[in-house]
């Protein structure tokens, strides 16, 4: 099976700001590129943060309302000099949380709900940076179509790495969701067949009947 890698999916036109980038221009890099959020990166193009409109919302939300009718929000230390910063290094999140370009998108996306992030820039091997992966770009493998799919899970999963006769078993493939049908030879094979079409890139769940020939659980608990 092949999975997508970062390098497939991320952007490459990636806006950048600089450790001196002021207020005002972040805001216009965000405006002008519709985007939610920029790296920030050094002389040697390596990212030092990212400077999102979370980060800069901090300005607004530590002013004082006209009405009267909100309070100022008490602040943590950083959060308050990130509202008082004018700069983009005053105003990142840092250190950037990076991905390597040859990562699957399962490994970049249990980083960004590890670290609770929405995106990661893009490094190579001396940390510059390449490109930048979101979560709306993972998300596109849900795209892939129903067919291609298929394809994936007759072929190169039932056939070639399970070693199934395309006669015993079957796959339907419908908005993503995989329902299979037919018979394998042992009972144990049924959930290792559907963890792995799960795996496939695309697939939104699994479902199906499998049926088995011999019911090789019993055969172990009677060895035990």
């Amino acid at each position: 099976m092949h999975h997508r890698t970062v390098d497939e999916l991320m952007s490459r036109d990636v806006v950048r700001a600089r450790r001196d980038t002021p207020f005002k221009e972040l805001v216009r890099l965000l405006e002008e590129n519709d985007v939610t959020a920029v790296p920030v990166v050094d002389e040697l193009d390596r990212p030092l943060g990212v400077v999102s409109e979370a980060d800069l919302l901090r300005k607004s939300a530590d002013r004082a309302d006209p009405s009267g009718r909100t309070p100022i929000p008490h602040l943590e230390a950083w959060e308050r000099a990130k509202a008082e910063g004018s700069r983009a290094e005053e105003l990142m999140s840092a250190p950037a949380v990076c991905a390597r370009p040859e990562w699957t998108m399962v490994e970049a996306a249990r980083l960004m709900e590890a670290q609770n992030v929405k995106r990661l820039p893009v490094v190579d091997e001396t940390d510059r940076l390449l490109g930048i992966v979101s979560r709306g770009d993972l998300l596109r493998i849900f795209l892939r179509r129903d067919e291609a799919i298929r394809e994936e899970i007759t072929g190169d999963l039932l056939r070639r790495t399970l070693g199934l006769d395309p006669r015993d078993v079957s796959a339907e493939v419908r908005d993503g969701r995989v329902t299979l049908a037919g018979t394998v030879e042992y009972r144990s094979l049924i959930p290792v067949v559907e963890q792995l079409c799960r795996g496939v890139d695309g697939v939104v769940s699994v479902s199906g009947n499998l049926s088995y020939r011999k019911d090789d659980s019993r055969e172990a608990s009677t060895d035990t």
